[in-house]
């Protein structure tokens, strides 16, 4: 009797393993696979530093201008670019994009500068009609409809295939 209930303790255990084991060969795990959205993770990357100081021409968390946070945003991400340094060049990179069709992780483009249509700020839309970007006040989120911004929006750029 005792021989009889060790092995059938043995043969449950075996057939346990057996089990996990053709679970993890050919069960959903194996089918699996993992893709970055780099765009939701520019977007996060950068929310990351909601609270950082703004400093001119600053480019590293220690205090950021806008290119600069957003350059950083980009070579630090998951994306890995290097993008240009100041807004306006970035504003010539990438794709343009209508803002009824912003992405996170899109550029947005504005001109605070007082000149019409003459980019001086850029930052990094979040998906949901903000943007993340570094104002006088640090590194902040704002929400695009905000009538100061709304007034100075200049356009978007797609520097990331969708």
């Amino acid at each position: 009797m005792k021989s009889r209930l060790i092995l059938s303790k043995w043969v449950v255990s075996l057939l346990s393993i057996l089990a996990l084991a053709a679970t993890f060969i050919f069960g959903p795990a194996l089918n699996a696979s993992a893709t970055i959205n780099y765009g939701e993770e520019v977007s996060a990357v950068a929310n990351r530093y909601v609270g950082s100081p703004y400093k001119y021409g600053g480019t590293t968390p220690k205090g950021f201008d806008a290119s600069g946070f957003t350059q950083y945003v980009y070579k630090t991400a998951a994306t890995k670019m290097n993008i240009p340094r100041t807004s306006a060049l970035q504003y010539k990179s990438g794709t343009s994009v209508k803002s009824n069709q912003l992405k996170k992780g899109d550029l947005v483009f504005y001109a605070t500068s007082g000149k019409k249509d003459v980019v001086s700020f850029v930052a990094i839309y979040n998906g949901d009609g903000t943007f993340t970007g570094t104002t006088s006040k640090g590194v902040k989120v704002v929400k695009m409809t905000d009538k100061y911004w709304k007034d100075k929006y200049v356009g978007a750029k797609r520097l990331i295939k969708q």
